[in-house]
């Protein structure tokens, strides 16, 4: 069934429309398929042995952006999609080269497309507000989509386009492959735990040690065989809009970043520039470490009843 304007989204696959858990196939606008995941809110609802058990109860649909080499099916994203069910009803996917997906991933580039078809889905399926949560990789691209689905970049894109049409060129769009304009895709309010704020950052052990899997033949046959990721094997080119340099653009969507302060991959400087680059809520997080391994069921219920009210 269509999902968005245009046949930019399409789900197929779906194995069940009866009430409860939905699962799907998501594909994206450049032709990408995705395992997906519909939760319906568990918050009860009139007496106290009732609880909301529609596929779809209208509200707020959370959609969540697990971190390099998770999946829809990993423990902590279950666990977490759990917790934030609690409040309103949840998508979880898995990104391209993870999971049952298809396609190679691009560690943070192509993967907005990917979150862009599952906030459509969510729509397609009569949520009238979509959020987003991402961690880690994750939270890098919560925070480009929000910038590159939003009207502010949309506008930057169609000025870029006409600029370039009137010097006799054929475009010079940082993001060719992007389909700006498509509002079915656009998310209410976004959080970034764990995010990273610039690229190529190797700062730390385990970020070298990342780039190691991302960057070498070994390294992405250890990706595919030991942490089932499947990782494309070509640089960036031209490098993508940086979560920093996507900040500034998400404006007026409520944008939320959070990160812990035992955070073994990114230290602190990378969420104080994210809060530094444009309009945000920062909380550092005590004693907290990286992405949704490390989010307890408190932080992720704050996280859940923030991304509700904002």
């Amino acid at each position: 069934m269509s999902s968005g304007s245009e046949g930019r989204f399409h789900s197929v696959d779906v194995s069940s429309i009866t009430p409860g858990p939905l699962r799907a196939t998501l594909r994206t606008a450049d032709g990408v398929l995705l395992e997906a995941l519909h939760q319906p809110c568990t918050a009860r609802s009139g007496s106290a042995s009732e609880s909301v058990t529609t596929a779809v109860d209208g509200g707020t649909a959370i959609v969540v952006a697990h971190g390099f080499t998770g999946s829809v099916d990993r423990p902590a994203v279950r666990r977490a999609a759990a917790v934030l069910a609690s409040r309103a009803a949840v998508v979880t996917f898995s990104f391209r080269g993870h999971g049952r997906s298809g396609g190679h991933s691009t560690v943070g580039d192509r993967e907005v497309l990917d979150l862009a078809a599952a906030v459509a889905w969510a729509r397609s399926l009569g949520h009238r507000r979509v959020v987003t949560v991402g961690f880690s990789m994750g939270g890098s691209v919560v925070l480009r989509h929000a910038a590159l689905y939003g009207a502010a970049y949309a506008g930057r894109a169609r000025e870029r386009a006409v600029a370039a049409t009137d010097a006799g060129r054929a475009g010079d769009a940082r993001e060719p492959w992007l389909a700006a304009d498509a509002p079915e895709g656009r998310t209410d309010a976004v959080a970034a735990v764990s995010a990273p704020a610039r690229w190529y950052y190797r700062g730390t052990a385990p970020m070298r040690r990342v780039h190691w899997v991302i960057t070498r033949p070994v390294g992405r046959l250890v990706g595919r065989y030991g942490l089932r990721t499947r990782i494309h094997p070509e640089d960036w080119s031209p490098v993508p809009l940086s979560p920093v340099e996507a900040v500034p653009l998400i404006a007026p969507t409520p944008l939320l970043i959070v990160h812990g302060d035992r955070d073994a991959y990114f230290p602190l400087d990378h969420p104080r520039m994210l809060a530094a680059a444009g309009p945000s809520e920062l909380w550092l997080e005590p004693g907290m470490g990286h992405a949704e391994n490390a989010a307890d069921d408190a932080l992720l219920g704050r996280l859940a009843d923030w991304l509700v009210r904002a």
